[in-house]
Parts: structure tokens; sequence; C-alpha cells
């Protein structure tokens, strides 16, 4: 059984999710942070794409301390799993997230990453194969279920978040709206990739709650299961 996937993100209020040099760029503001380091705690995994990792280089730690003495008093590691989408195995061997913190890292890849890029990463990170040219993501969030993984937060970007809504694996998203304008057409959106053609595929979200935070706004939404 696949673990709960939860899609944290924040973007401009035209959109987007940084500009169109894909360089991160403050949209939201101290509350917010301190709302996702409380998520990050209480969640059992994190995960991002490879391109948020080449972008930002997070370290995908829990900020807060007593968040994690709360972790470690309840028997959990100092930080949530930590899982990059790789297909390719191009995670830099001195990625923040491969040395900063404690706790397990696992790197997801395709058949096709090269063997010797994998050997590399693999002192760092537990090296999953699931796919042949891209990871496939179902065959791979039903591993993570198989490890005790419940409950998985998804941080970026918006390729991987456009791939897990197309094979419907996400159940909340929460997005904070910031008061700023990027622009760009090829700037990152909230969920970028193939898209979809027919209305009837479109995934249907239903708003749980609306809450100003900083100077935007936080929407909590739940996906619509199909029948």
């Amino acid at each position: 059984m696949r673990p709960h996937v939860v899609v944290n993100l924040a973007m401009s209020a035209d959109g987007k999710l940084s500009t169109k040099e894909r360089r991160q760029v403050r949209i939201s503001g101290d509350a917010d942070f301190r709302r996702v380091d409380l998520m990050k705690s209480q969640c059992d995994a994190i995960m991002v794409g490879i391109g948020t990792v080449l972008a930002d280089d997070p370290s995908l730690t829990v900020k807060d301390a007593a968040l994690q003495k709360e972790r470690v008093d309840a028997g959990w590691d100092d930080n949530p799993v930590r899982i990059v989408i790789d297909s390719k195995a191009r995670t830099p061997v001195d990625a923040a997230i491969l040395h900063k913190g404690s706790g397990r890292r696992i790197i997801a890849v395709s058949v096709s990453a090269d063997p010797a890029k994998v050997a590399l990463l693999s002192p760092h990170a537990d090296v999953q194969v699931h796919g042949n040219d891209k990871v496939d993501l179902s065959s791979f969030l039903e591993y993570l279920g198989t490890l005790g993984i419940q409950t998985l937060m998804v941080e970026g970007g918006g390729t991987l978040i456009g791939s897990l809504f197309k094979e419907g694996l996400v159940d909340e998203l929460f997005t904070c709206i910031g008061n700023i304008i990027i622009g760009g057409a090829d700037a990152p959106t909230a969920a970028d990739g193939e898209g979809f053609l027919l209305e009837c595929d479109f995934p249907v979200l239903v708003l749980t709650s609306a809450t100003p935070i900083d100077e935007g706004i936080l929407l909590h939404w739940t996906v619509r299961k199909k029948e």
C-alpha cells in the first residue's frame, strides 16, 4: 500500500514556483516557513525531483531543534527519510541532501541511469531502481509503503508534481500563494510536464480551508478520488 501523498508548495500570485532561470526566490514568509518545518517533522518521508536538487540544493532537514527532539523522543530519526526522484542519477555527490543532517536517504533511478553515477551515489544513499527510461512513480511509492512510510510530503518541483497528479498519486495539496508576480511563459508552475488534454482527466480538488498567512494565503485542498 502506497503512502498518503501530501504536496506542499509556495507559488506567486500568477502561479510560478520560481523564475524562468529556475532561480529560487522567497515567495512566502516566516510563518509559512514554520508551518512547513512542522509539516516536515510530522511526515515519515519528504521527496523532491532532481530539478529541485540541481536548482536549490535543499537539505530537506527539520530546522527547529525542538521539533527534531520531538521526533527523537518518539523513536524516530532527527529528520524524515529524504528522497530524490532522479531517473538518470544526476544528483551531485556533494549535494546537501546527501550530507547535511542525520537520517536515511533514498535516490530513485531508472534502468537507464549511468551505472558509474549510481556507484558514486551508493555510499551516500540507498539507490533504488524503478522503471526503464524514467522512474516508475507508482511502483516506487508501493516500495516506500513496504518500508513503513505512511505519510510522504512532496516539495517539488513542478515536473514531479505534475507526474504525480498525472498518475493519480496525490491525496492532499497545500498551496501558499505569495503576494508577488514572477511572470514568464517558461517559468515553472505547480504542475508542469505533459499536462492534461481532456477535461474528464483533470484532477478535481476539494477546498478544505483558506487561511491568511504572512502577506498571502494558504489553501488546503484534498483530491477528489475518481469513481
